[in-house]
This record gives structure tokens, sequence and C-alpha cells, in this order.
């Protein structure tokens, strides 16, 4: 169910020193083509959206470390708690994935800046009450940076460690909710691959779906949606955004179109003249964050 295109990803990785995704020009690395599709509408998101407000509550990030049964070693993640986080109360989940060149700190650190956009979302009084869950997505003992080839069979296996492990973390040692329409699973371009064939593969787990600039481990529409009445029936939201100059779109267009010739309800945004970058991946979580767990 997970394989992954390997000579996309090596060449992929060979590019991501210090942990930074490339930037990838149309057509280079394969993935799939581009269908030509009806793009939802792009909206701007409003200036300072992913800047540090003064004068209104913060949030707080901690790192948190479990141990993993299908690895069978301890692993880390980070895990933002909103203002004012109050364990007499429940609280929703998002599973935040990172992409091939990161861990659990590349959104965190690397230029995502998730607490800042969740406490002005906050703020403004545009989000219901949840939590972030940053992840590692190498579901392997060596899962630093730089793991190497190993690492694209581990990102394909990190659904049973986080079904199996770290949501059963989650749930005994913060205050949330333990049902599927509490939980949302989004990620960044390896991490979008990995969200839409982990939240669509395991429906019973994610009513939310969201992919950011997904990457060639994305699976064929056909296989992610091999009952489409259940995915109807089940799935809350599936919400895609790409750039318009990224070489990855494709990943996602197929999906919309699958989803269009056969009545899924599915978001893809076409962001205007952008690369495989954290301006497209900010812009998906303050709008993805804004639709869940309502």
């Amino acid at each position: 169910m997970k394989r992954v295109y390997l000579a996309a990803l090596l060449s992929i990785s060979l590019m991501t020193a210090n942990a930074q995704e490339p930037n990838i020009p149309r057509g280079m690395f394969g993935g799939q083509q581009q269908i030509d599709v009806k793009f939802d509408e792009y909206k701007a998101a409003p200036q300072g959206f992913d800047q540090e407000r003064e004068g209104i509550a913060k949030g707080t990030v901690k790192l948190i470390e479990y141990q993993s049964e299908s690895v069978g070693t301890t692993r880390k993640a980070n895990v933002y708690l909103p203002p004012k986080y109050d364990a007499k109360k429940k609280y929703s989940v998002l599973y935040l994935l990172h992409g091939i060149g990161g861990d659990e700190n590349e959104w965190y650190k690397d230029g995502g800046v998730p607490n800042i956009i969740m406490d002005n979302l906050y703020a403004d009084g545009k989000v219901a009450d949840m939590i972030v869950v940053m992840p590692n997505g190498r579901a392997q003992k060596d899962d630093s940076r730089s793991g190497g080839m190993g690492s694209f069979r581990a990102f394909g296996d990190f659904d049973k460690d986080l079904i199996g492990s770290l949501i059963p973390y989650i749930e005994k040692n913060f205050s949330v909710y333990a049902d599927k329409n509490h939980r949302a699973i989004a990620g960044l371009s390896m991490g979008g691959g990995q969200s839409l064939n982990f939240g669509l593969g395991h429906m019973d787990v994610f009513a939310y779906v969201g992919g950011f600039s997904s990457a060639p481990n994305t699976m064929r529409a056909a296989q992610l949606i091999p009952d489409v009445e259940k995915v109807k029936k089940e799935n809350k939201l599936l919400w895609m955004v790409c750039g318009g100059a990224d070489g990855l779109i494709g990943n996602s267009t197929q999906l919309k179109a699958f989803c269009d010739e056969n009545g899924i309800p599915c978001t893809l945004i076409n962001y205007p003249d952008q690369g495989h970058n954290f301006v497209v991946w900010k812009y998906g979580l303050y709008n993805f964050a804004q639709l869940i767990f309502k």
C-alpha cells in the first residue's frame, strides 16, 4: 500500500542538506503528470497571519518522548498546546507531518511557525479547541535527518507507529478526545503524501485529511480511494494546496481529478507562482486549521 517512488525520492533526498525541502522545477523527479482540473479559489491569507503579535495569549510547545512498539525504541514529537490549555477540558488533535528533509522540529524550528499561526487564529476566534502534534515521520531507530535510504521504507511504515503508539500516548497524557471525528492529519511534501495515504487509508482513525505540496509517495487516486461511497460517507474534509510553480503539483491534481469525476468533495488550491516552500505550507496550515473540528 505504501510503496514510494524510490528513484524520485532518492534524488530529492540528495538535495535536502540542512533539512531544507528542495525547490522542485516542473517535471523534475517524475511523480504524477499534472492534470487539468478546476482549482478551488485562492484567497490570500491576511498580512501578518504568520507574524508574532504582542498583547495576545500565547500557547506553548512541549517536546515529548514516547515508546514506539513498532520501531522498538523511544521516539520524540513536539506538541503545541493552545493558550490557556486546560486539562479539565477536552481537545481535538491535529497530527502535522514534516517533509523528507525534516523531523519533529521542521515545522516548529525551520520556518513553519505553527505556534504563531495557531496563536493568532486563537486570538481571532477562528479555530476550534485543538492541540497540534508534530512527530518524526521516519519509523526507524535512526530517525535522524540523515537517515539515508532506509528512510523511504520508514516513512511508509510510519502509520504503524502513529496509530499503534503515538496516538495512544497522546490520548493517555493529554486531555483530548479519542475518536476519529476529533482527529485530523495533514503534512507538507513527504508528509503530505503520508497524510493522504494514512488519512484515507484509515478513515476509522482520521476524519479530516490535508496534503500540502504532496510528494511522489502519494498513492494513485484509485488506490487511495477504492471505495468511493465510503469516502463520501466517512471523510469530513479532503483539502489540498500546492504551488503553481511546484513540479510536484501533479500528485495533487490526479487526486482532485478522480474526486471530481466521482463526486467526492475535495479542495485543491493552486497557490499562484509559488514553488515547494513554506510560503505554501504555512498558508495550508492557516486555512486547514480553520476548517477542521467544526
